[in-house]
């Protein structure tokens, strides 16, 4: 079964409940309480509900947000995008390709060569040290 077709029970029993609340509702972590907003760590990062790589330590950076920020995702179509029109604003969503998991949002200031700015919940996200594959 694709990660995409699981059943609501199966990725509760998955997932921790914070991890579902991100992942399976779109929900948001506070600023600055996240395990990964301040890791500096080579790696990789990976979805937290399906374990497909989505970004490069090598992408990551302060944007002084308080949540993991990338530059750009680790490859074409591992992150999809959709538009997010809750909270009486448009922004951009992101959502892991492989399991269509709430991630973040994408934001159009960002210091890469895209201009883009991936900002991301830890709780949707697993990191493998460099090395550890």
């Amino acid at each position: 079964m694709e990660p995409k077709d699981l059943p609501d029970q199966e990725w509760r029993q998955r997932l921790t409940p914070e991890q579902y609340h991100v992942l399976r509702e779109a929900g948001t972590e506070r600023a600055f309480t996240g395990r990964y907003w301040d890791n500096h760590e080579d790696g990789q990062y990976r979805c937290a509900g399906c374990g497909e790589p989505l970004f490069d330590s090598a992408t990551k950076y302060e944007s002084g947000s308080g949540w993991p920020s990338f530059t750009t995702p680790l490859e074409e179509g591992a992150v999809s995008e959709h538009v997010d029109s809750s909270h009486g604003m448009r922004r951009v969503e992101a959502r892991c390709a492989k399991c269509d998991g709430h991630l973040g949002h994408v934001f159009p200031d960002g210091p890469g060569p895209n201009g883009l700015r991936y900002c991301m919940n830890s709780a949707s996200l697993d990191f493998a040290p460099r090395g550890d594959d």
